[in-house]
């Protein structure tokens, strides 16, 4: 007896045929399924998007610093939360007085420059962790970095020739 395994073709079309488009299906299929998936995440992130900015809130800022977590005067179940590695990493936290309470809050370090010492801005606040910030009466503007010694000098002779 022979026991060798003979493709037929399938309506008088070849095997390659019927198994590309059977991969073409299933491949339009994974599309729509996934841009339906993305439509979905995209009006969840909307929607959590708009209750964040609803949720924005006018902030006096009394301090900031960097400072290591252990020391930074968050609570004892935020600092048990954290990984052990990263206790010790300086993090940038702001002490602010949010209503009549004084709060200690994590900045994110992109908007750590931009927040203004004593002044009161509308933040927006995640929990403990301050997400964005806007001024209240005037924008809010990075301070220019320090130009360094060796870079002076070569603005200085790039501009005399």
């Amino acid at each position: 007896m022979n026991n060798e395994f003979v493709l037929v073709p399938v309506l008088g079309v070849k095997v390659w045929v019927v198994v590309m488009i059977v991969i073409i299906v299933l491949l339009i299929a994974a599309l729509v399924a996934l841009s339906i998936y993305g439509r979905k995440l995209q009006k969840r992130q909307e929607s959590t998007q708009k209750e964040i900015e609803a949720a924005a809130q006018n902030v006096l800022i009394v301090d900031k610093k960097r400072m290591k977590l252990k020391e930074s005067g968050l609570p004892q179940l935020v600092i048990d939360q954290t990984p052990k590695y990263l206790r010790g990493q300086k993090v940038p936290i702001v002490k602010a007085k949010v209503g009549p309470k004084i709060m200690t809050l994590i900045c994110d370090e992109k908007i750590f420059e931009l927040i203004p010492v004593k002044k009161s801005v509308r933040a927006t606040v995640s929990g403990i962790y301050i997400t964005k910030v806007q001024g209240l009466r005037t924008n809010l503007e990075a301070k220019p970095k320090k130009v360094k010694f060796s870079q002076k000098i070569k603005n200085k002779f790039s501009k005399d020739k």
